[in-house]
């Protein structure tokens, strides 16, 4: 078999298989280096089909195809990387389609708007465009500015605003997707009276609808005790988000599930108006128990965003405050230096804080987010906690700039050491952080490993990011040791160990102990009823090797 040239018969879109584009397309923002053989870059949904069905036919004598979906390449857990055949779509897959009010369109979700767009679109140029009409969607991550919609879609992403509007299975409305038998459907919740309809069809999607809603109402009462207990997961598949016995809604099993069931072309996206006043609280924090008080002391004024980076972050923002000021759009080193000047005298009076807590209070009334905002400041003043209200938008931009670029700052200026996430992205109940985190400390400083820390504290999920030499035999070797404890510690407290990064191949090993030998189970027939042959992101979810992924962490 020449994959190469069989491929270009197959689609009208590019292959490229230079090394150039192999190196590139070997990584993510993981840890991981997976070369694949290909990258193609279909041009429509028909090469997409076409693709699927090349594979299919192809499978029986060359077992190593598969297909591995790709679009803006920043996922931590190596999600998009594999072996065989990897398809991009942020080449032609970028159309914004429309963006509209709801319209009663979507009347049983609590979207104020839609949008229709592919997954190759970048965040950063969607919400340019929700903005012009004064909507956002509000589960963006932290790496909006370098993420892309299949991601967010294909992880089930959160993100600072995900304390008060909830994660991406929230918004997805509708999919367009291609299965296995190398079609392309529509994908929307339905009636109970429309799933019986669906199930009496005798084709794939009908026969794939009967499957999965006899799996979750034959396992039903298990399916629902199985789901964590926390605000945000985005480990296995979201089996107990399916069906509520009045309405079932298969998308709720393709979000979040990397790519493992199937090849997404199209979104709808619910959308929220966007408040038009923000201001934040900035809260110093000289211990792991404050912050835990500071969380209960909050959340009654219902903050939009709570969030938190610690000590290591900002004296690596300081270091790199230039960096920090260019993303503030033109603000020189020196202004920005100066707009520090009151933090300045806080840190000379209580000393440099273990934790830095962003408080975000919002509202369409400019007197009454004043009012808010002093309230607010009163209450922390009373307990004795060292805070400073922002006095604009405009004024605390700095402090989201460093919240949202400590992992690029990590990754890019920091050369010695690689930022290496593999307990990156730990969840557990608020209340339980004071118990949690020094514990988890404990761990990581019996193994020499020195971190950034920061998170959504508000959710008690907290994303740590070791800096390590991968060159060395002896770093590498910490990864499953520590990985293993920090996980039996989240899972024991009743968290989650990914909330929003997902598992890929860094965590889909572990996922049965976080689950359990019966839901895994089912984990693994939910993969076979979508993806019989095994065309779709092997590896991943189920059918995962920890020493395959130890095999492959990069080395520089």
């Amino acid at each position: 078999m020449d994959l190469i040239s069989d491929l270009r018969t197959v689609i009208k879109g590019d292959v490229d298989a230079s090394d150039e584009t192999l190196a590139k397309y070997s990584r993510d923002a993981s840890i991981f280096e997976v070369r694949p053989k290909v990258v193609v870059f279909p041009r429509d949904s028909e090469d997409v089909k076409n693709l699927v069905k090349f594979v299919n036919e192809n499978k029986e004598k060359h077992p190593e195809l598969s297909l591995t979906a790709r679009s803006g390449g920043t996922d931590m857990s190596g999600g998009p990387l594999g072996e065989s055949i990897i398809v991009e779509f942020d080449k032609y897959f970028n159309r914004i389609i429309k963006i509209e009010e709801s319209n009663g369109k979507y009347e049983n979700f609590k979207i104020d708007g839609y949008a229709t767009v592919e997954p190759g679109v970048y965040y950063r140029d969607f919400e340019k465009e929700t903005l012009k009409k004064g909507l956002i969607f509000p589960s963006y991550p932290a790496s909006k500015s370098i993420c892309a919609i299949g991601g967010i879609i294909s992880n089930n992403s959160g993100g600072e605003k995900t304390l008060m509007y909830g994660k991406t299975d929230k918004y997805v409305l509708r999919l367009k997707i291609v299965l296995a038998d190398g079609n392309e459907y529509e994908i929307k919740r339905i009636s109970r009276d429309e799933l019986q309809k669906k199930r009496a069809e005798e084709n794939f999607e009908g026969t794939l609808y009967g499957k999965v809603f006899e799996l979750i109402e034959n396992n039903y009462d298990a399916i629902t005790k199985a789901k964590p207990g926390v605000s945000k997961n985005s480990a296995g598949y979201y089996l107990w988000n399916v069906w509520d016995k009045e309405s079932f809604d298969l998308s709720q099993v393709l979000v979040g599930s990397q790519g493992t069931l199937g090849l997404v072309t199209e979104v709808d996206l619910g959308l929220v108006k966007k408040k038009k006043h923000s201001r934040l609280v900035v809260v110093f924090l000289k211990d792991v128990k404050s912050l835990a008080d500071l969380v209960n002391a909050v959340l009654p004024s219902h903050p939009e965003s709570l969030e938190t980076f610690d000590d290591n972050t900002l004296k690596l923002a300081i270091k790199f405050m230039p960096d920090i000021a260019k993303k503030l759009g033109g603000k020189g080193f020196l202004s920005l230096a100066l707009s520090f000047i009151g933090e300045t005298f806080m840190v000379l009076t209580h000393g440099l804080p273990k934790f830095v807590v962003l408080v975000e209070l919002t509202s369409n009334e400019e007197k009454d987010i004043k009012e808010r905002i002093l309230k607010l400041h009163n209450e922390l003043d009373n307990l004795g906690i060292p805070n400073k209200p922002m006095k604009s938008e405009r004024d605390g931009e700095k402090y989201w700039v460093i919240r949202r670029e400590s992992f690029n700052l990590l990754r890019k200026r920091v050369k010695s050491k690689q930022a290496t996430p593999f307990v990156d992205d730990i969840i557990v109940d608020p209340a339980k952080l004071p118990e949690v985190l020094p514990e988890l400390y404990k761990i990581l400083e019996v193994n020499g490993i020195s971190p950034t820390l920061a998170g959504h504290a508000g959710d008690g999920n907290f994303h740590i990011i070791p800096l390590m030499d991968l060159s060395r035999d002896e770093d590498r070797k910490k990864i499953p040791v520590v990985a293993a404890k920090v996980h039996e510690l989240i899972l024991r407290h009743g968290g989650s160990i990914t909330a929003e990064h997902n598992d890929g191949l860094i965590r889909s090993p572990y996922l049965e102990k976080m689950y359990g030998s019966e839901i895994f189970e089912l984990f693994k027939r939910v993969k076979n009823i979508f993806d019989p042959n095994g065309i779709f992101n092997p590896g991943k979810k189920v059918g995962s090797d920890l020493d395959y992924a130890l095999e492959h962490i990069k080395r520089s």
